[in-house]
């Protein structure tokens, strides 16, 4: 919807593209915001919609009777939508005599070649997690190792916790949002999507995954490093040094026209051949 609108719209609202033209039907509260931020779209008022539909005798008239009541003076009698529409919508819609065809893949196709101008949106989103780990990196060089070997930071323990905060405050003051920061550390590192909790130690690899997105534009950005303070393991410097040459060996293979399960494919048969499986195990993801 962002995509297609062009604006952020905090509440449920309506868009259709009939004939080649685009309609949004918002509320009373955002129809001259959407006039201007949306001024491909032609901007109609949910509220009268719904005034009108009351006084035909729908007692409460929902987006499905909006949707119907735009359609049928058009001739309209079936929709296609994303794979993704709301079941229950659809399902009022079919009520109404509305057919409702999910599109299978993208819906805007579009979408699947980025313009200059949304690379750059890209890049700046990019950029609000190169600040996020920036403060993190340094944060950890500043970190002390106990006796214990866990970390601290102005002489207090070093969580998952208190780092995720400094990466999603420094993202924060540059516009961007954070949401599940990945902090792991330890074996915490190993089950993906952990977002990590509790102290961070020494000598452990700390699992750093900053994925934020643009406030202004809605474009993400996504890093991921894997970290060490202190000393790695020979373990964890032949697993890095392993990750490092499947990523050379899947730039060699990346070309236009192939595949992009060809490279998958190629960079899990080399971590095969170097003892690291892949897949999954008693239904977990591992390599």
């Amino acid at each position: 919807m962002l995509y297609a609108v062009g604006m952020f719209v905090p509440d449920p609202f309506i868009y259709l593209r009939l004939r080649g033209r685009s309609y949004v039907v918002v509320s009373d509260l955002e129809m001259d915001r959407a006039r201007k931020q949306a001024p491909h779209c032609r901007v109609l008022s949910l509220r009268r919609y719904q005034d009108q539909l009351r006084k035909d005798g729908v007692k409460n008239p929902g987006l499905a009777h909006v949707i119907e009541a735009i359609l049928r003076p058009r001739g309209i009698r079936r929709v296609v939508v994303p794979e993704d529409f709301p079941c229950g919508l659809a399902a009022d819609l079919r009520r109404r005599h509305v057919g409702v065809t999910p599109k299978r893949g993208p819906f805007f196709a579009e979408r699947g070649h980025k313009s200059a101008a949304e690379v750059k949106k890209i890049s700046a989103a990019l950029t609000m997690a190169e600040v996020g780990m920036a403060e993190a990196i340094q944060v950890l060089r500043a970190s002390k190792i106990a006796k214990d070997g866990r970390l601290t930071y102005h002489n207090v323990p070093l969580t998952s916790e208190k780092l995720r905060a400094v990466i999603d405050t420094a993202i924060l003051q540059a516009s961007g949002s954070a949401s599940h920061t990945i902090v792991a550390g330890g074996r915490q590192a190993c089950d993906p999507h952990e977002s990590g909790f509790g102290p961070l130690r020494a000598n452990e690899p700390i699992i750093l995954d900053i994925f934020p997105r643009s406030q202004k534009t809605g474009y993400f950005g996504d890093i991921t490093r894997t970290v060490v303070r202190g000393r790695a393991s020979e373990a964890v410097q032949k697993l890095y040094d392993t990750v490092l040459r499947g990523q050379k060996l899947a730039f060699k293979k990346m070309r236009a026209g192939v595949r992009t399960v060809e490279v998958h494919q190629a960079v899990e048969e080399f971590f095969e051949k170097q003892g690291y499986k892949t897949g999954k195990r008693q239904g977990r993801m591992e390599g």
